[in-house]
């Protein structure tokens, strides 16, 4: 229409999506974890799907692929600031993409942290429960995982996306900015 101006549509708060990845992450974390343990832990692996995945419940001191086993305290920290740093940014999100990437970050960093926390050996030094072996038994393959740590690799993977398509936190594109700043400055 002749005299109106362009306004923008800003995406409405995606806080909501966030908050259900994070908890059905984490719920599904929690109860994989319970049932491992309690159904297989001193058992042999169970073969899966012709051998593609095994169950085989491992309880690991240290980070991804058994890295900085001596460092658990250390790990506890990083996650309880992963933690944190997500539900600062939160409020801002209005991409849909982010909200995924970082609930899906937020319910693997809280199961995680949730056994560095009440698991033995005790409080910021608990071992997380790893039980899911691909490709053959006892992380022979591949290093053993749980469901934490998929929701971690897959949000960050969708986080990577978002930035290699210049999606920014507030659903708008990097791209667009660019236009509007060479538009503004002509």
């Amino acid at each position: 229409m002749v005299g109106m101006t362009e306004e923008v549509q800003r995406p409405k708060r995606t806080t909501g999506l966030l908050v259900i990845a994070a908890v059905l992450t984490l719920g599904l974390d929690v109860l994989t974890k319970v049932l491992v343990v309690a159904d297989l832990e001193g058992k042999p692996p169970v073969r899966l799907l012709g051998g593609l995945l095994y169950l085989d419940v491992f309880r690991n001191p240290g980070a991804a692929f058994s890295m900085a086993t001596g460092m658990t305290w250390l790990l506890t920290l990083v996650a309880l600031g992963v933690v944190v740093a997500i539900l600062r940014w939160a409020p801002k999100l209005r991409s849909v993409g982010w909200a995924l990437g970082l609930g899906l970050v937020l319910g693997g960093a809280l199961g995680n942290l949730g056994d560095r926390f009440f698991r033995a050996p005790g409080p910021m030094r608990g071992h997380v429960v790893d039980f899911i072996s691909v490709f053959a038994p006892r992380g022979e393959v591949f290093a053993v995982f749980n469901i934490a740590d998929s929701g971690i690799c897959v949000g960050g993977a969708i986080l990577i996306l978002m930035a290699v398509f210049g999606i920014e936190f507030d659903g708008t594109r990097t791209s667009d900015k660019k236009d509007k700043e060479a538009t503004a400055s002509d």
